[in-house]
């Protein structure tokens, strides 16, 4: 790799190359797309596999970058066979980028500390694009001068990050969801490494050595293509303990579902959410307090619950007229309408013709709802592990509730769990409080899922003031005098009811408002009361 090398080789390049290098820029726009997509998957897959959106979206993407610089700093020494060096870039970030998915999911069945090796790909990915730009730029530099050379490979590289975004959000990971996106990742690497190798072979350096790489990536890659669900599914087989019958990784979430003996399991991004060995002791009190509470039962909504099982229970009530299923992932309502193993267990809830489903956010759809009421609306989604859900546990969102419901009529939300995260569940009650609805809350113990809390708010007739601790007290005592014979519950009956308005010592903490400004639910519950007091 001499000085020589390099002044041979690139100018052999520039007589081989079209008018102004056009296929080099194609290839540099092509690496653009790939580097910022593959960017977009690690950090991604850091949210789902390791929690916290926000937080493994910063830490990825900023180490990534740094990882740029490290990169850019190495390309300086090489010296010699630039066109050799660009091409061997882009087979290692072939094979790098197209494994990464599949090795984090098939390694998460082994260890539960998947951060070294999510972030460990993610600075090897970004060392390689690091690498990978100031050589392109070198290599441009035999068509344009400095002034241009550089602003021209920024030009390219940028337009195919756009496009790169765009794909990613709207195509790739809808369709090819988080395993198969960095699988197509590589292949365009790979295609980009055999266009130059077969338009420049000749020329090349390091031609044998490059030619039984470019066959072992694309070997490589194929099998890849072939194996990648099987090996992903044999990793979620080794992280839960019963059989997996399904697993779906969505725009939105991981779905998996389990099965031991004649139960099932639900999980989203790992977390349970209903085991059918005793979800009746979550959905039935979820929904009938806050439906026999509310002052009339005619027109419900549900966020969340796209499994179906809250809805459900919600068409027990005989003069509902209508009901509105929002959910953000029109995967899980679709699996909820026709999975053999939800059908039987939502009692084919969706067909009911008075059933509407709308896949968009929660937050959303109630903001732009203009003057649509509900009498009762059921908050049936997961805890307040990000900043996102928070938004749905906060005071913004508890007024816009308010303003969308009848007078008299009732929210109800899962509001985390009273044992573990105490103080969470108790910002649940007084951001409610500070919405000018009138509270009450209650828990019961889930034998597969622990401890868990919902917090009920009533509109009340009056909206000039809130209500006070009369009014609560009054509301609880409604509560404790519901009579739920005739729904054909399972577990939920008067006895139980009053069981679940009482709490022991330690519920009387001072904890603040969660809102927009400060998210407080969303550090509580991350700090969370995990050690007994």
């Amino acid at each position: 790799m001499s000085v020589v090398g390099e002044r041979m080789t690139t100018p052999a390049i520039a007589r081989q190359a079209p008018p102004h290098g056009l296929v080099l820029k194609a290839c540099i726009f092509a690496t653009g797309l790939a580097g910022i997509v593959a960017e977009y998957v690690m950090a991604t897959l850091a949210s789902y596999l390791l929690g916290d959106a926000v937080l493994q979206w910063t830490l990825t993407v900023s180490l990534m970058l740094f990882a740029m610089g490290v990169g850019s700093r190495i390309s300086r020494f090489v010296r010699g066979s630039i066109l050799d060096a660009f091409v061997a870039v882009e087979l290692l970030l072939s094979v790098v980028c197209a494994i990464s998915a599949t090795l984090a999911y098939f390694l998460s069945g082994w260890t539960t500390n998947l951060a070294p090796v999510v972030y460990g790909l993610a600075f090897a990915i970004g060392l390689l694009i690091g690498v990978e730009i100031p050589l392109a730029t070198r290599l441009n530099q035999e068509f344009d001068e400095l002034r241009v050379n550089i602003s021209a490979v920024l030009e390219y590289d940028y337009y195919g990050a756009l496009l790169g975004g765009v794909l990613f959000a709207f195509v790739a990971l809808p369709f090819l969801g988080l395993t198969y996106t960095p699988i197509a990742v590589g292949a365009l690497n790979l295609a980009v490494a055999g266009v130059l190798f077969a338009r420049h072979h000749r020329v090349f350096a390091w031609r044998r050595v490059l030619s039984v790489s470019f066959a072992g990536a694309s070997v490589f890659l194929i099998a890849l293509a072939v194996f990648a669900k099987p090996i992903v599914l044999f990793g979620e087989q080794r992280k839960y303990r019963d059989q997996v019958i399904y697993e779906d990784q969505t725009r939105y979430q991981r779905i998996v579902m389990t099965r031991f003996q004649e139960h099932h399991w639900l999980y989203l991004d790992g977390h349970t959410q209903f085991s059918s060995f005793d979800e009746e002791r979550y959905h039935e009190p979820l929904v009938h307090p806050a439906m026999l509470a509310s002052a009339a039962r005619r027109r419900i909504l549900i966020l969340g619950g796209g499994d179906g099982l809250a809805l459900r229970e919600v068409l027990k009530h005989p003069d509902v007229s209508e009901v509105t299923l929002v959910d953000i992932d029109a995967a899980m309502t679709t699996l909820g309408r026709t999975h053999d193993v939800l059908v039987a267990l939502n009692h084919d809830a969706f067909v009911d013709p008075r059933v509407t489903v709308e896949n968009q956010d929660g937050y959303a759809y109630l903001r732009d709802a203009d003057t649509r009421f509900w009498d009762v609306i059921l908050v049936d989604l997961p805890d307040p592990r990000t900043i996102d859900l928070a938004r749905l546990y906060g005071l913004e969102f508890y007024r816009l509730v308010r303003r969308h419901l009848s007078p008299g009529g009732v929210i109800v939300t899962q509001a985390t769990s009273p044992f573990f995260t105490r103080r969470a569940f108790l910002s649940v009650g007084a951001t409610m409080d500070a919405a000018r609805l009138i509270t009450a809350s209650y828990h019961n113990h889930v034998p597969t899922m622990g401890e868990l809390g919902w917090v009920l708010g009533m509109r009340g007739r009056d909206d000039t003031a809130p209500g006070d601790d009369q009014d609560r007290d009054r509301f609880r005592q409604r509560l404790a005098g519901l009579s739920f014979e005739r729904l054909g519950t399972r577990f939920l009956n008067r006895d139980a009811m009053v069981s679940m308005l009482h709490f022991g010592k330690g519920f009387d903490d001072e904890v603040d408002v969660s809102d927009e400004t400060n998210f407080a639910i969303f550090y509580y519950y991350r700090d969370g009361d995990w050690v007994l007091n």
